[in-house]
């Protein structure tokens, strides 16, 4: 809690520095203060609004995915196949140094796994019934592997942090865009009081294109830490059983179109993402064949 809270700090205090550094070399500072805007006011109602969501979805992320999937936590296992997996997630996870997070099992044709949770040692593992029955336990071992090494490396609080950033830029720039465009339309009207229709047009249409592009640099992280999280399970796993599951997702989703995706927020946080025919620079998964390629340029571990 200590790290996480520190962490926050940190990444608020060099937006602060960041923002305040391009303001002032582009000598914005100078024109918002005789615009009459109180800029450093708009920049902390930014980050409030641009770090407030982020965190939220993350502090409910185990209820939001428990509701979301009506997933089934297995505290007694009541059959061999349940626990093999409460059991195969507890020796992973006591590889990767972790806390046991809860595991958990929803009923979907897909063939798909996820974690997610607000900490390292407060987290879930989900699996769905699509990929118990489709795959077998080596290719299982390998998707549970790649799901602990997300937790493992903290990728929930890291995805947050990298949102609420992007938001508050979204959220500040929108509206100096807003007041420029406002400005220039109503120059010469000494005595306007308040922001006028120009002001909201620029801010609407700025938060679209802003917001578009933020989508690109979280995308393109998220695609960063599923390299990252295939290799965990190798080291965790076996680099045999990670390209074992990856060649088999492979062979049973490639092509398809995505099943199940009751949850926008979880979808990047499953083992198998795909852009689904839209933007390849918005996906938040890398093409498996990438992925497989990667994989098997590391050494055998396991």
């Amino acid at each position: 809690m200590i790290k996480r809270i520190l962490l926050l700090t940190l990444t608020n205090v060099a937006v602060l520095v960041l923002l305040t550094a391009v303001i002032s070399v582009l000598h914005l500072d100078r024109w918002l203060t005789a615009a009459g805007i109180n800029y450093p006011l708009l920049l902390a109602f930014s980050l409030v609004v641009g770090f407030l969501g982020s965190f939220v979805s993350l502090a409910i992320s185990k209820w939001m995915a428990k509701a979301a999937y009506d997933i089934q936590v297995i505290d007694s296992p009541q059959t061999e196949g349940e626990e093999w997996l409460v059991n195969t997630v507890r020796e992973l996870a006591a590889r990767a140094r972790i806390a046991m997070p809860e595991v958990g099992i929803y009923e979907s044709p897909e063939v798909n796994a996820f974690a997610t949770g607000p900490s390292r040692s407060n987290a879930l593992v989900a699996v769905s019934t699509g990929l118990l029955s489709q795959m077998d336990r080596r290719q299982i071992a390998g998707v549970l592997g790649h799901e602990i090494t997300h937790i493992a490396n903290g990728d929930m609080v890291t995805m947050a942090l990298l949102q609420g950033v992007v938001n508050t830029f979204v959220v500040f720039l929108s509206r100096i865009i807003g007041f420029a465009i406002d400005s220039f339309l109503n120059r010469g009207e000494d005595e306007r009081r308040g922001v006028g229709i120009g002001f909201y047009f620029g801010m609407f249409l700025s938060e679209i294109v802003l917001g578009l592009l933020a989508s690109l640099i979280v995308a393109w992280y998220s695609r960063q830490r599923e390299f990252r999280a295939d290799a965990g399970s190798a080291r965790i796993a076996g680099r045999g059983a990670m390209l074992s599951a990856l060649r088999g997702l492979q062979a049973l989703t490639e092509g398809e179109p995505v099943l199940d995706e009751r949850s926008a927020s979880l979808s990047a946080f499953k083992i198998n993402g795909r852009a689904g025919g839209f933007l390849a620079l918005l996906a938040t998964h890398p093409p498996l064949e990438e992925r497989i390629a990667a994989l098997e340029r590391l050494p055998e571990t396991a």
